[in-house]
């Protein structure tokens, strides 16, 4: 079976146990994200006994225009993630795989979907360069971009940790990040089910469905 159950009787799973520098190697923990209680078990999805409030995010999107996380994906199916567009490897990829996996579904499921990229680096990914980055992945994907303490905020809300952009001795900037997805039900806006940077584009293919009618994977 793909589903993993998180039950509150298990041990403590943190979402974000360990950040990734695309890239690089896996930073430490950030003490103050919300932690996950339960048990962890084979499988792509990870359904939560304690799904997430939808954080209250308003940031820019890639048009220039404020942007209400809240608001704009009230009752819609919606996979968020977090990461940033200089990133080699782990965020394009999985930007990929979910796209390539929404290209499967009907055309009127496709439309119900909504993907929403929060850069983590926001001072180099501008409306623009987001947008221009998103584009080349799906046209329908919303970028979000702003102010990183708010970003932070709700990332670690939701149990993902981030870090501030740093430069490294080679001059080279790497953003630390958790690189799960969180899917938001249409049913109840939270979050309840997660996926790690492992999921690949056939678990996301066979779940999608699933997640646009808000059930379990």
């Amino acid at each position: 079976m793909r589903t993993t159950r998180v039950t509150v009787a298990a041990l403590a799973v943190a979402a974000a146990l360990t950040l990734t520098a695309c890239g690089s190697e896996p930073a430490k923990n950030n003490a103050s994200v919300t932690q996950i209680t339960g048990e962890k078990k084979t499988g792509a999805a990870t359904v939560l006994d304690r799904p997430f409030d939808k954080p209250d995010l308003v940031l820019t999107d890639t048009t220039g225009k404020p942007w209400s996380l809240r608001e704009q994906t009230k009752g819609r199916p919606t996979l968020i993630y977090f990461g940033y567009t200089n990133c080699p490897d782990v965020c394009p990829l999985t930007m990929s795989n979910i796209a390539v996996a929404k290209k499967a579904l009907p055309k009127e499921d496709q439309d119900k979907l909504q993907v929403v990229f929060v850069t983590t680096d926001p001072e180099r990914d501008t409306p623009d360069s987001l947008g221009a980055w998103l584009r080349a992945q799906d046209t329908a994907f919303t970028g979000l971009t702003g102010d990183f303490g708010k970003i932070q905020a709700a990332a670690r809300s939701l149990g993902i940790g981030i870090e501030a952009p740093k430069k490294e001795p080679d001059g080279s900037i790497v953003s630390m990040h958790g690189a799960q997805v969180i899917a938001f039900s249409p049913k109840t806006d939270e979050g309840y089910v997660l996926y790690g940077e492992g999921t690949t584009v056939e678990d996301y293919t066979k779940d999608l469905p699933k997640l646009i009618k808000g059930q379990n994977p």
